[in-house]
């Protein structure tokens, strides 16, 4: 299945929410497993973004899915991008 990263960004209902309900984080990520959607890796950071997800989907509408619907609570912003492994790439630009 194909890999997207995206890249969230917390607004200032998503952080009181994170800061009141820690957990709330792992039940996204079951969300997001009802669009179709897994989580595989996830990461916070610091910096311009507050999260970074590694996610597996079927497909890019899928992945919009799962971007529209979490960002329209108006907790997140998400930047979702998608992911070509290595040889993959290779493969293709030796073409």
């Amino acid at each position: 299945m194909p890999i997207y990263i995206l890249l969230s960004t917390l607004t200032s209902e998503g952080r009181k929410t994170i800061k009141e309900r820690p957990e709330r984080i792992k039940e996204v990520n079951k969300e997001i497993e009802a669009y179709g959607a897994k989580v595989l890796q996830q990461y916070s950071v610091i910096g311009k973004y507050d999260f970074v997800n590694i996610v597996e989907a079927p497909n890019n509408e899928a992945i919009t899915k799962v971007s529209i619907e979490l960002g329209s609570r108006g907790t997140v912003h998400i930047m979702s991008m998608p992911a070509m492994a290595i040889d993959d790439f290779l493969a293709v630009i030796k073409k």
